[in-house]
């Protein structure tokens, strides 16, 4: 599917020009539905969103490389619906060459807050200064090893009146030194506002087209996608929704 062909009636902006709506600090909610429903979704977007558009690319490509402790911490967290449970990544942003180390935490006010430093590039270890920086922001010591990569490619939007960014995440694929996997026929979409706002168009948008909210994690998805024999109980009804999404 052609999705280039589908944001051509956008208004675009720049970087620059959203640096207000960066949301560091955010409620999120996302939203999960076959990649069928997304050039009919993107038809309903223009008169309300405008488009980043990034050295000519209106489409942007991500890299992310998951730590996490051997017994994996971060994702028994989320599993067991842990308040205040964290992430922590390397993001690469390829178009624009930029690579940070980033730190989110999730507290218990359901507010996602975002710590992040600029490094030279992806590291498959990590040093002292960054091992530093992770620690100071979770106030502990952890043994974190690289889990897996996810990469995707991601289309984002900035609603023209309210302080929102939308994202839409698609071609979504996952790989360890062993096994790989993909979600590219689900797209993953997200709001992101300043605080929780029930007259988001895209919900109005997605309500219409039968797509509704869902509390989920790409790398909780992946991790059990690459680690089936990880305790999982908890996320059996995702799992089995994001299964029929890809066989549709």
């Amino acid at each position: 599917m052609n999705i280039q062909s589908y944001l051509g009636k956008f208004n675009t902006v720049s970087l620059s020009d959203i640096k207000s709506v960066t949301l560091m600090n955010r409620v999120d909610i996302k939203f999960a539905f076959s990649i069928q429903k997304l050039p009919a979704v993107i038809n309903d977007l223009a008169e309300y969103y405008n488009l980043l558009e990034v050295d000519g690319n209106k489409i942007q490509e991500y890299k992310s490389l998951y730590y996490d402790t051997v017994d994996r911490i971060f994702f028994l967290q989320h599993h067991n619906d842990r308040v205040n449970r964290n992430k922590v990544r390397f993001r690469e942003y390829v178009g624009s060459g930029l690579v940070f180390l980033e730190v989110k935490l999730k507290n218990n006010k359901k507010k996602t807050i975002k710590k992040r430093i600029k490094v030279d590039s992806v590291e498959n270890y990590l040093s002292k200064q960054n091992q530093d920086y992770i620690d100071a922001l979770l106030g502990k010591e952890l043994d974190l090893r690289p889990q897996h990569w996810i990469n995707f490619n991601r289309i984002t939007f900035a609603d023209k009146l309210s302080k929102e960014r939308l994202t839409i995440d698609l071609d979504l694929t996952f790989s360890n030194n062993i096994k790989s996997g993909s979600f590219e026929d689900v797209v993953i979409a997200e709001i992101k506002q300043d605080r929780h706002a029930k007259s988001s168009n895209f919900t109005r948008i997605a309500k219409k087209k039968h797509i509704l909210p869902i509390r989920l994690s790409k790398y909780c998805m992946s991790t059990i996608s690459l680690n089936p024999s990880v305790k999982q109980n908890r996320f059996k009804k995702k799992v089995l929704f994001m299964n029929k999404l890809k066989s549709k």
